[in-house]
C-alpha cells in the first residue's frame, strides 16, 4: 500500500463485508451481495452523489469474486484503454471494469463495448452521477441493471471515520490520534454525505497537526473546521440545535417571514447541508403553498435539482431564489388536508365498494362480472364532464378537498368543483 495515495483510496474496501452504507444493496439477502455469493454477476449502472461508493462498490465486488479490477473514464480514457481490458478478460478469470462518468460515453466506444457485455469476460459497472434514465444511452440501459446509491449517512461517515483510525495497515492506525466527539461529528455531518471527502479531510488535520505533551495528536473541532474548510454551526452533543434550524427554517417560510427564512437557510449552506434544506424547501413547497401558487412549487423543485447538480457554493444561488419565492407566496394546506382526510377514512376502514361501473373491464370475463358497464365517459360529453357517481356509496357525501381562500389557480378550481356540484343538483 502506498502512502503517498490519499486515506480514502487506502481504505477502499476489498470485500463487499467491508463496504460501507448502501445497505439497501450490499446488505444481507439484497441484490449485490446475492449476485456475488451465487457468482453470477452482470453489468449494472450505479448512480449517486460523489463520495457515496460507486466506486467502493465495483472494488469490493472484483474483491469478493477475484477478478481484476480496472477503473477508467469514459470521458478521457480511448477506445484503445478499453480494448485493453476486454482482452485482458478474455485471457483471465474475468475483469469487473469500472467506467467512470459512463453517461459522457461516446458512440464509438460504446459500439465497441456493447457486444463485449454478454461475453462474461468483462463485468461493467457504469458510474455516473446523472440520471441513466435520462443521460445514458437505451442500448446500454438494456443491458444493465440499474442500482442508485444514496448519500451515507452520519453514522455511515463516523463507522468510516473509526476504521480509518484503527486500520495500521492502510488507514492512520500508527498515529495516536485524539479525536473529540465534536470533531467527529463535524466531519461526519459537513461532509454531506460523502465518506472520501470526510477521510481525505480527517488525513489532513492528523498530517498537520503537531503532537501534544502526551504525544498524541488532538483532532479538535477547530482542527476539523480547518481541514473541511467549514464552519460548524452550534449544535449540542445530541444534535438537537441542528434540527432546531431545519424547524425555524420551515416556519419562517411557513409564516412568510423571507428574511428569517435566508437567515436559516444561511445557517444550513455555511454547514454543508444541502439535503435538509433542499427537502424543507421542497416540503413546503408543496405543504404550505401548494395550490396557492403551483407555479412556486415547481420553480422550487427546479432550483433544488439545479443546486444538487452544481453543487457549492454556487448552489446557494437557485436556493435563494427558491427561498424567496416560496415565503413571500401566498400559501394553503388544502391539499395536505385533504388527503390526510381521504387517510383518515381509508385507515379507518370506511372504504366501501367501488361501483361495478368503475371496475377494470380489460380482461376476460369481467363483462359476465357486469364489471364496466354503465360507464360514461367524460369526453364524449359537453365540457368533458358528465354527472357521475365515482365514490363508493358509503362515501358519497364526503368531501375530502377544501379550498382555501388564497390565490387565483385555487379559487379557479373550487369554482370548477362547485359548477359540478351545481349540475348534478340539476
Amino acid at each position: 500500500m502506498n502512502a503517498n495515495e490519499p486515506l480514502a483510496y487506502r481504505m477502499r474496501p476489498r470485500t463487499i463485508d467491508e463496504v460501507i452504507g448502501q445497505s439497501h444493496l450490499i446488505g444481507p439477502n439484497k441484490i449485490i451481495r446475492r449476485m456475488v455469493k451465487a457468482n453470477k454477476l452482470t453489468s449494472m449502472l450505479l448512480y449517486g452523489p460523489p463520495g457515496t461508493g460507486k466506486t467502493s462498490i465495483a472494488s469490493a465486488i472484483a474483491g469478493s469474486t477475484d477478478m481484476a479490477f480496472r477503473q477508467l473514464n469514459a470521458a478521457t480514457d480511448s477506445k484503445k484503454d478499453l480494448q485493453a481490458v476486454i482482452e485482458e478478460g478474455k485471457f483471465s478469470s474475468g475483469v469487473v471494469l469500472l467506467l467512470d462518468e459512463i453517461h459522457r460515453l461516446d458512440k464509438t466506444k460504446q459500439d465497441f463495448l456493447l457486444p463485449h457485455l454478454e461475453s462474461g469476460n468483462v463485468v461493467l459497472i457504469g458510474a455516473t452521477t446523472e440520471n441513466p434514465y435520462i443521460t445514458i444511452n437505451p442500448a446500454i440501459r438494456s443491458r444493465t441493471q440499474i442500482f442508485q446509491v444514496y448519500p451515507l449517512t452520519e453514522d455511515d461517515i463516523m463507522e468510516g471515520i473509526r476504521r480509518a483510525l484503527e486500520d495500521e495497515d492502510r488507514g492512520l492506525g500508527s498515529y495516536d490520534v485524539a479525536l473529540s466527539e465534536d470533531a467527529l461529528k463535524h466531519f461526519a455531518h459537513a461532509s454531506n454525505g460523502d465518506l472520501r471527502s470526510a477521510l481525505n479531510a480527517l488525513e489532513v488535520g492528523v498530517l498537520s497537526t503537531a503532537p501534544d505533551e502526551q504525544d498524541k495528536i488532538p483532532i479538535t473541532l477547530e482542527v476539523a473546521e480547518e481541514s473541511l474548510q467549514m464552519k460548524a454551526f452550534d449544535y449540542d452533543s445530541d444534535g438537537d440545535q441542528h434540527y432546531d434550524v431545519i424547524s425555524a427554517f420551515q416556519k419562517s417560510l411557513r409564516g412568510s417571514d423571507v428574511n428569517a427564512a435566508l437567515h436559516y437557510a444561511a445557517r444550513l449552506i455555511e454547514a454543508g447541508d444541502l439535503p435538509s434544506l433542499s427537502r424543507r424547501l421542497m416540503v413546503c413547497a408543496y405543504e404550505d403553498v401548494g395550490l396557492a401558487n403551483p407555479q412556486a412549487v415547481a420553480r422550487t423543485v427546479i432550483a433544488v435539482q439545479a443546486a444538487e447538480k452544481i453543487g457549492l457554493p454556487e448552489a446557494r444561488i437557485p436556493l435563494a431564489n427558491a427561498v424567496i419565492d416560496i415565503a413571500l407566496s401566498p400559501k394553503s394546506n388544502s391539499a395536505i388536508k385533504s388527503i390526510d382526510a381521504a387517510l383518515h377514512d381509508v385507515r379507518s376502514g370506511h372504504s366501501g365498494q367501488i361501483p361495478d361501473y368503475l371496475k377494470d373491464a380489460h380482461y376476460k370475463g369481467a363483462k359476465n362480472l357486469g364489471h364496466g358497464k354503465g360507464y360514461l365517459y367524460p369526453h364524449n360529453y359537453p365540457g368533458h364532464w358528465v354527472d357521475q357517481e365515482y365514490l363508493p356509496e358509503t362515501l358519497r357525501q364526503q368531501q375530502y378537498f377544501q379550498a382555501a381562500d388564497t390565490g387565483n389557480y385555487e379559487k379557479a378550481l373550487e369554482n370548477q368543483r362547485r359548477s359540478h356540484e351545481a349540475q348534478k343538483k340539476h
